[in-house]
């Protein structure tokens, strides 16, 4: 059993204006991704090397306003304020090729297995209560994908010329002692701080570019 980085989520209000903030600060359009039906969102999402990609979500205004509040806080009057500044790197998730086993493992508690599927992707993954991430963001929900490796979303997406190369964790040392052992292309800090958040670097057509 593995638990392994899988992807960034960059949050916006809509996915027009997130974009544009993205490509103005790494300099590449992203590609087209999809509805996440039932869930009242849609994504973008972008090729960042050694099987990790980022993930530009937002709520989508052509579905109804879902059942259970939407994930990643999208609905939290705080983090609806923050977005209205500029879009925030909210989260990060780990990819498993076992979840039961992965989840016992865990220190935390990610929140429940659902299946979801878009075209011929299935995956599950851990949708927490009320939309809230674990630890606000800082500790990683898992996703399991059902799909051969070459059609994982990473293998799928064209190569931009975009290369995550550090990620940070900053928190509470109560947060950083529960995280998963994350096995990653790239180091990932973790930084106990008063002042919880994460960061990302990365290598782009535009030289070196940090969010967060």
């Amino acid at each position: 059993m593995k638990i392994e980085l899988d992807h960034l989520v960059v949050a916006a209000t809509d996915l027009e204006s997130g974009e544009a903030w993205l490509r103005e600060r790494l300099g590449v359009p992203l590609s087209a991704g999809g509805q996440h039906e039932g869930r009242g969102t849609h994504n973008k999402l972008l090729q960042l090397g050694s099987g990790t990609y980022l993930e530009l979500i937002a709520a989508d205004p052509t579905q109804p306003d879902p059942a259970q509040p939407r994930s990643f806080m999208l609905d939290d009057p705080a983090m609806q304020a923050r977005l209205k500044r500029s879009p925030q790197l909210v989260h990060f998730l780990c990819r498993t090729d076992d979840m039961d086993a992965a989840l016992a493992s865990l220190k935390y508690l990610p929140g429940k297995p659902i299946p979801m599927t878009r075209g011929a992707l299935r995956w599950r993954i851990c949708a927490s209560t009320g939309g809230r991430p674990p630890a606000d963001g800082l500790l990683p929900t898992l996703i399991q994908w059902d799909v051969p490796a070459d059609q994982h979303p990473a293998a799928r997406l064209p190569d931009a010329g975009v290369r995550l190369t550090r990620f940070t964790v900053r928190g509470a040392n109560g947060v950083i002692e529960r995280r998963p052992d994350i096995v990653s292309p790239v180091p990932i800090d973790w930084e106990q701080s008063d002042a919880p958040g994460l960061s990302a670097s990365f290598e782009t057509p535009r030289g070196r570019v940090t969010l967060g």
